[in-house]
């Protein structure tokens, strides 16, 4: 199926909810750089929710619709980012998981990892619009988190927060684009080797292997993004002809992110009890994580 066509076939008469009113997204115009903020804020646990992938794609369907009404002068960024304090996003929303293999319901696994894997393609192809997307990091980016980051045109992390692919804890793989983008950005040996260790890198070890584009100091991440873009404004033409070149020379078809995500469900349904023991004892630390965020916003 062709995701380009997802996006064109956008109803017209979309109604998305005032700014700052979706249930687990929090959104923020900023008319002066043009950009358009968008904080994840997944309950109850800080992972990529139905609900909250619903409420991405709800808002971007209300973007490309003030886009297409105002001749692309509405927006020149994106950018995805994080209501919770120390935490980007934990990844897919593994208690679903858990319950589907259980039910054996693979197409309830195809349904919800096709609802990633739209957003995340959106998100890739910028919409299918002259705008640019950026993701700022600055709480640990696991699993779904870490590949909602990639798919960002440009990624920002601040110093000492982590990212990975811990799913080779549970025995399976990152299936919603991570072995894609990784691998169009450091080579497929280094990215076949990041998501077989299940290792958490730190922002800093990512940036010297290419993967993180900006590396920003602790607590400096929305300056580091307002830095990019003035930046970026100087040389406008060249920045939005290389992102141009960039998606002509490594482009990722909808139809191979597809073609992935049905090999996870295949692998997902081979799991055994000892590795949905594992996937629950990370929903609790997912949970946990979730708790601690509460605390500290009290």
């Amino acid at each position: 199926m062709n995701a380009t066509a997802r996006l064109k076939d956008t109803p017209s008469d979309v109604q998305a909810p005032e700014r700052g009113e979706y249930a687990q997204l929090k959104t923020f115009y900023d008319s002066k750089y043009k950009t358009g903020w968008f904080a994840m804020k997944g309950s109850p646990r800080p992972c990529f929710t139905p609900t909250l992938l619903k409420n991405i794609s709800s808002y971007f369907a209300h973007v490309r619709q003030e886009m297409l009404q105002t001749q692309g002068q509405q927006y020149d960024y994106l950018v995805l980012s994080s209501d919770i304090d120390g935490v980007f996003n934990l990844g897919g929303d593994l208690d679903l998981f858990s319950g589907l293999i259980k039910n054996k319901d693979a197409d309830g696994l195809l349904n919800y990892a096709v609802s990633c894997i739209d957003v995340l393609y959106a998100n890739m192809v910028h919409l299918n619009t002259e705008l640019t997307t950026i993701a700022l990091v600055k709480g640990d980016a696991l699993g779904g988190g870490f590949e909602a980051a990639l798919s960002s045109n440009v990624l920002i992390a601040e110093k000492g927060t982590k990212l990975g692919l811990p799913e080779v804890l549970f025995n399976l793989f990152p299936g919603m684009g991570a072995y894609s983008l990784l691998s169009r950005k450091i080579g497929t040996a280094q990215a076949e080797k990041m998501i077989l260790s299940g290792h958490l890198y730190s922002a800093e070890e990512l940036h010297e292997l290419g993967v993180v584009d900006v590396l920003a100091e602790k607590g400096d991440g929305e300056l580091a993004v307002y830095r990019y873009i003035q930046k970026a404004s100087k040389a406008h033409n060249s920045h939005q002809a290389l992102r141009r070149v960039r998606d002509l020379c490594n482009p990722v078809s909808y139809d191979e992110l597809l073609d992935i995500t049905k090999v996870w469900v295949e692998s997902a349904l081979k799991l055994q009890s000892r590795d949905l023991r594992m996937m629950e004892r990370l929903v609790q630390r997912q949970s946990q994580r979730s708790e601690q965020a509460v605390a500290v916003n009290v």
